[in-house]
């Protein structure tokens, strides 16, 4: 595969001081990096860019060396959420949740003791009162008559009340010694994390953290296309819908829309839910509904660029919808391709027709009858869904469980169920094939789309109604000269 020649000007020394801290940290992470000299001055540096799944605390971030052989950036950096998953951090949360509850209870006790001590005060003048007759009928017994006597009961019946009062404040007194045992407690605690973690800061961390993922992403933006090596463990996102569906987000570069499109079923299905983010869709919630038009046939659909590709049902037509417009803005029919069943992928469900997206464009693969069968991939204009360029692979469609492109190169696995693997890789550039061996966790054993997505670079699949992501490893060799 040919890789654009990439020239990088300075080096970061910070860069290789937190590669140096991390190579003493982490030595199960040094050398995934090599660097080959080759003669008259081309280097050419191999270079992975990994994306841990989400039960791994770090991320490498790689770029290239440059003329002189020196790592520009490669940097094992915490993942956003690591200090989250800190003890330390847990337990301080656990200690805020603490916090949170004593100061609730403080405040239920402050209210009910200012609404007691109202109460007290309003008494204050009954209680005067009653205790100037009690004084009086003491000193002169005399002066308590019959009537005097029923006023008193009268006046200590309505006093009556502070008694409930009194036994009130009897139990907010224990409650305040429960809640400065609690405090203490809690001191404790907190002085033990704070000698522990020491001058950290961990806000600032974090955010010197993301600034310098930042920085990694726009330098790994730099490499650009590579070679497929390895697939993760898969992240399931969501259980929902049928056991056959697509989902996905738009795969154009650069791009800042976060949405996030489900299309349910692959027979006649015209409802198209759109969620606003990736986490509304992981709750099901803030989406609006498209229906098409037109029914779709398969799940090989893409978004594009705000518009979605997909398959007419029992046709080889190919439909750009405008999500904008909420309008069909194109049709063209794919010349030749199978349709209805014809070629499917080893499944079935009408995937004769397979569209999808890369870092290089749109393409569409499938197949035809004058192909006996085997996989096309053809580029497609996604302007005029006119094919530029098609590329006949040899592999037969229907022994394929699924398939991908990745900077140009499409890849297919074996199986749509438990044990597949990618096992085959066809390269437009050259025009040349490869048998590869990438095994992967087909969790819920019945894969019905899987697509790449090139902003994310990440695989999108529909597993037995599940929405599951694989990050992928990609190797780029890149030249320089000095």
């Amino acid at each position: 595969m040919s890789v654009p020649m990439l020239k990088i000007g300075a080096v970061l020394s910070t860069m290789a001081m937190v590669t140096n801290w991390m190579s003493q940290t982490l030595p199960s992470l040094v050398g995934l990096n090599g660097t080959i000299i080759a003669p008259e001055g081309t280097h050419e540096r191999i270079v992975s860019g990994l994306y841990p799944g989400s039960e791994e605390g770090w991320q490498v971030y790689s770029t290239a060396s440059d003329p002189d052989g020196r790592c520009v950036c490669t940097v094992v950096a915490p993942a956003q959420n690591l200090c989250k998953r800190d003890p330390r951090s847990r337990q301080l949360r656990l200690l805020t949740e603490q916090v949170q509850n004593v100061s609730q209870s403080m405040e239920v006790v402050d209210l009910r003791t200012s609404r007691d001590l109202q109460y007290v005060r309003d008494s204050e003048p009954l209680l005067r009162g009653v205790d100037g007759r009690i004084h009086t009928y003491v000193a002169n017994p005399r002066t308590l008559t019959s009537k005097g006597l029923q006023e008193l009961k009268g006046q200590m019946s309505q006093l009556r009340p502070l008694l409930s009062v009194l036994e009130q404040y009897r139990s907010d007194l224990q409650t305040l010694a429960t809640l400065r045992l609690e405090l203490l407690n809690l001191s404790i605690i907190l002085t033990s994390i704070q000698e522990e973690i020491g001058a950290y800061d961990y806000e600032e961390l974090q955010h010197r953290v993301l600034l310098l993922e930042t920085r990694l992403h726009a330098c790994m933006n730099k490499l650009g296309c590579g070679r497929l090596t390895g697939v993760s463990s898969p992240i399931t996102v969501r259980a929902s819908g049928s056991r056959f569906g697509s989902w996905m987000t738009d795969a154009m570069i650069p791009s800042s829309d976060s949405r996030v499109w489900s299309m349910d079923g692959y027979y006649k299905g015209r409802r198209v839910l759109e969620y606003r983010t990736m986490g509304d869709f992981t709750k099901g919630q803030n989406f609006v509904q498209h229906l098409l038009p037109h029914p779709w046939a398969g799940t090989g659909h893409v978004v594009y660029n705000g518009s979605l590709y997909y398959n007419k049902h029992q046709s080889n037509i190919l439909i750009q919808y405008h999500f904008r417009s909420r309008s069909v803005v194109l049709q063209r029919s794919l010349s030749g391709a199978g349709y209805n069943n014809t070629f499917p992928y080893s499944w079935g469900g009408s995937s004769d027709i397979d569209l999808m997206a890369d870092e290089t464009g749109l393409w569409a693969v499938y197949t035809s009858i004058p192909n006996a069968g085997n996989i096309l991939v053809s580029r497609l204009d996604p302007r005029s869904l006119e094919v530029l360029q098609s590329w006949d692979t040899g592999f037969p469609k229907r022994s394929a469980g699924e398939a991908f492109m990745i900077c140009g190169t499409l890849y297919v696995t074996n199986s749509h169920l438990a044990g597949a693997k990618v096992h085959f890789a066809y390269h437009t550039n050259s025009s040349t094939y490869e048998y590869t061996d990438i095994p992967f966790h087909n969790q819920y054993s019945h894969i019905s789309m899987m697509d790449y997505n090139p902003r994310e670079r990440a695989l999108y699949t529909w597993n037995n109604g599940h929405q599951v992501l694989y990050n992928v490893t990609l190797f780029h060799v890149i030249r320089s000269d000095g």
